[in-house]
C-alpha cells in the first residue's frame, strides 16, 4: 500500500510553523495566559460598527463571499485615491503573499529579504523552490540599499522591505522609501509590507503609485481595524498584476461575515482614530515599564514595543520563557543580534499592569 506521493520539493522540506499560536502554548501549558501581549493583535477591538456589520451578516452565511469582493475593493480603492482594478482583497497579507510567490517565483528563483524579517514570506518563497538571500539590518533597522545592491547581484525575482518594521518596529520615511522603489533593479518586483502603517508617523508611506509596476504593497484590516481573526487583507499595485491574482487565488476564500466587517470598519474612522490613540498611549506604558526595570524600550511606529534587554538572546529567550511561567505571552526576535530583544505588544491597562507586575520577577530568575 503506498501513501501520498508528495512532490520532490514538498517531500524535501520539514514540517514547520512561523508562529506558535498562544492557543497552542496554551494547551500545552495547561492554563491560558492572563496577559496577551505577543501576536500584535489590536487588543482594543473592531469598531462597533463592524461587529454589528458581522453580526447581520452572519444570517447570510449560507452563501458564499462575493468572490469578487466588489464593494470592499470599491471602496478601498476610493479611499486610497486609486481604481478598483488596483486593490486585490485577499485572506490576510499572509494569504496574499503566498498568491504572490505562486506567481512569480519557481524553484530556484532568487528572493531577498532581511535576516530576521517577517519569518512567514519566508515560508512561502521556500514552499515555493525559491531560494533566499539574506541580508542583516542596519543596527535596528532594515537596510533598503543593502536590499537593493543584494537584489541587483543576484536577479532577485522579489525584494521585500516592511515599513514600519516587524520586529523592531521602526521605520523609514516615505523620501527612503521612494528611493529604494526608484532604485529597484530591472526584473525585480519590491513588496513594500505596510501593515502596520496606520501607527506610524505622518510621512512615512510614500505616495501610492497605482501604475508602477516595480512595487507592490500590502495592507491588512488584523491591526488597526482589529479584525485579525476575520483575515482581510489587500493588496495595491499595478493593475496587470493584480489582474494576474485571478490566476492562482482562491475566489471564494473570503467569508461574507469578514468583507462585511472590513467595509463597516473602513466606514469609522473615528473608532480607528481612537484605536490609534489607546496605542500610542500603551506603548508609552510599555516603555515606562520597561525603564523600571533597567531595560531600554526602542522607538516604534507599530503596535508593540520591542524591548532591549541588554545582553545576548540567551538572556532574551530566558526572560521570554520566565514571562510566560507567569502567564505573560510576549514574543521575541529570531535572529541574531536581534535576539536580544522581546517585543510587547500594546494592550489595554489590564494586560499591561500584569506585565508591570511580572517582568521584575521574570528578570530576576532569568539572570539567575
Amino acid at each position: 500500500m503506498t501513501g501520498p506521493r508528495f512532490t520532490d520539493l514538498v517531500a524535501s522540506l520539514p514540517a514547520s510553523v512561523p508562529f506558535v499560536g498562544p492557543e497552542t502554548q496554551e494547551r500545552a501549558r495547561g492554563r491560558p495566559f492572563r496577559a496577551r501581549l505577543g501576536a500584535n493583535e489590536s487588543l482594543f477591538g473592531p469598531s462597533p460598527r463592524a461587529v454589528a456589520a458581522m453580526q447581520e451578516a452572519a444570517r447570510e452565511t449560507w452563501k458564499y463571499g462575493d468572490s469578487q469582493n466588489h464593494d470592499l475593493r470599491a471602496a478601498l480603492a476610493a479611499d486610497l485615491g486609486v481604481a478598483p482594478e488596483n486593490v486585490m482583497v485577499g485572506e490576510g497579507i499572509d494569504g496574499l503573499l503566498g498568491y504572490l510567490v505562486r506567481m512569480l517565483v519557481g524553484p530556484g528563483d532568487t528572493v531577498v529579504t532581511s535576516a530576521g524579517a517577517y519569518p512567514t514570506f519566508n515560508y512561502h518563497v521556500v514552499g515555493f523552490g525559491g531560494f533566499l538571500q539574506m541580508v542583516p539590518f542596519a543596527g535596528d533597522h532594515e537596510d533598503p540599499d543593502a536590499l537593493i545592491a543584494r537584489a541587483r547581484a543576484v536577479g532577485a525575482k522579489l525584494v521585500y522591505l516592511s515599513n514600519p518594521d516587524n520586529p523592531m518596529g521602526s521605520w523609514h520615511p516615505a523620501e527612503r522609501v521612494q528611493q529604494m522603489i526608484e532604485a529597484v533593479p530591472d526584473g525585480t518586483l519590491m513588496i513594500l509590507d505596510e501593515a502596520y502603517i496606520e501607527f506610524a508617523p505622518g510621512g512615512t508611506a510614500p505616495p501610492i503609485d497605482p501604475d508602477d509596476p516595480r512595487v507592490i504593497r500590502f495592507r491588512t484590516f488584523s491591526k488597526a481595524h482589529g479584525l485579525a481573526g476575520a483575515r482581510v487583507g489587500y493588496a495595491i499595485g499595478a493593475a496587470p498584476l493584480i489582474a494576474a491574482f485571478d490566476r492562482v487565488r482562491n475566489h471564494f476564500g473570503m467569508c461574507r461575515i469578514s468583507q462585511a466587517g472590513a467595509l463597516a470598519s473602513l466606514s469609522d474612522p473615528a473608532w480607528l482614530a481612537e484605536v490609534k490613540a489607546q496605542v500610542a498611549a500603551a506603548r508609552d506604558r510599555i516603555a515606562s515599564i520597561a525603564r523600571e526595570n533597567g531595560l531600554t524600550p526602542l522607538p516604534s511606529a507599530a503596535n508593540f514595543v520591542t524591548v532591549d534587554c541588554g545582553a545576548d538572546g540567551d538572556f532574551a529567550r530566558a526572560v521570554l520563557a520566565e514571562l510566560a511561567r507567569r502567564d505573560v505571552f510576549v514574543r521575541m526576535p529570531g535572529v541574531a543580534p536581534l535576539d536580544r530583544c522581546i517585543r510587547v505588544s500594546a494592550g489595554p491597562e489590564d494586560h499591561l499592569a500584569v506585565l508591570a507586575e511580572e517582568l521584575p520577577a521574570a528578570l530576576a530568575a532569568a539572570r539567575g
